[in-house]
């Protein structure tokens, strides 16, 4: 018995002995436990990030003159706008001391007129008769002619702060036009919200955003560490959240030359043209991830970079041995171009060549 014992024991240590060294080998019972991952042929792109939206190229804000309350509205959101067709009217909104100050002069305008045509016409008389000298006549039609317009404008004022709109437009208009042509992105007021004025001193209320969609661009944020590879002119292909299937294309048109801080991280802001939609119908806003090319290249030998072995400067991937039992052997390799998940082989495999893949290791 204790014979049959010491056996057992000893066949044991045997086996583990054996399943010991197989282990260290890359071996099993059933075979070699590493994989053979065949070198394929694709085309393989070296690209940067960038993260951004779709906007309008430029966005015009549309604001008054003049002070008072919207009393109509003529646009919409969506609207397509021509520069110069009515958006809103403005019913101005003049205090009590605003509204006197231009009655007065409107009144001190009418009794400067009407000096200044007295004595127009006094002058007129004498220089006819032949006894005024040309230039004194000059200078009272001139002063005649200034009182005039002078007085149409205090008229215009006090017609324009009691009635919101003029019978002969000139100067300030209540009714606020388009600027130039394109879509209204935003209206910011409805009727009977006030307004306040654009001056020297103050921004005024933004009444409308005007854009045109026509021209719309992808502005964003790229890293750092990728920067350095970008340069004007690269392709950029879009892929927009709403619209995943979308082909949308450009080129890359501006790297900012100084970075933004952003939760710690280093960014520089770029822009690209939208030269291709793909037939879709873009809109202002739309999430967007921009992948720029910075080089790309078809029909070569591709490898999944996790296989190759880096060993000071030079490249090497492990062929299956041509003994069962024997090990890979090393290849070396000359690389090129990576994604950061493949990467091209240059040199040393051939098209369908295998290469080998060990089991991850355990830790611990």
């Amino acid at each position: 018995m204790k014979k049959l014992l010491k056996f057992l024991v000893f066949a044991a240590i045997l086996g583990a002995v054996g399943y010991g060294v197989k282990a260290a080998r890359g071996r099993s019972d059933d075979g070699p436990e590493w994989k053979l991952i065949a070198v394929e042929r694709g085309t393989i792109v070296d690209k940067a990030l960038a993260t951004g939206q779709v906007v309008p190229e430029q966005e015009i804000s549309v604001k008054s003159q003049i002070s008072g309350t919207v009393k109509e509205v003529y646009v919409k959101v969506g609207d397509a706008v021509r520069a110069g067709e009515p958006m809103f009217r403005i019913l101005p909104d003049p205090t009590p001391t605003q509204l006197n100050d231009a009655e007065r002069q409107t009144e001190l305008a009418e009794l400067a007129h009407t000096l200044a045509s007295s004595e127009y016409q006094r002058r007129k008389a004498l220089f006819d008769d032949g006894i005024l000298a040309q230039d004194v006549y000059d200078a009272a039609r001139q002063t005649y002619d200034k009182s005039r317009i002078e007085l149409e404008l205090a008229r215009e004022r006090l017609e324009l702060m009691k009635e919101g709109r003029l019978q002969k437009a000139k100067g300030v208009d209540s009714i606020i036009r388009a600027p130039t042509s394109g879509t209204v992105l935003e209206r910011e007021v409805d009727p009977g919200d006030p307004v306040v004025p654009l001056t020297s001193f103050q921004e005024g209320t933004a009444l409308a955003t005007l854009a045109d969609m026509s021209g719309l661009i992808f502005k964003g944020t790229v890293d750092e560490i990728d920067v350095g590879k970008l340069e004007v002119g690269l392709p950029v292909r879009f892929k927009i959240g709403a619209l995943p299937n979308a082909e949308v294309r450009g080129r890359l048109t501006l790297i900012a030359p100084k970075a933004t801080e952003e939760e710690g991280a280093t960014l520089f802001d770029v822009e690209a043209a939208i030269e291709e939609t793909g037939g879709v119908t873009l809109r202002a806003g739309y999430s967007t991830n921009a992948e720029i090319i910075i080089e790309e290249r078809a029909d070569v030998l591709l490898l999944p970079e996790r296989l190759v072995i880096f060993d000071d400067d030079q490249t090497f991937v492990e062929l299956p041995p041509s003994d069962p039992e024997g090990e890979p052997a090393r290849q070396e390799i000359t690389i090129g171009l990576s994604d950061g998940l493949n990467v091209e082989i240059v040199a040393g495999l051939d098209d369908g060549a295998e290469i080998v893949q060990r089991p991850p290791k355990e830790i611990g």
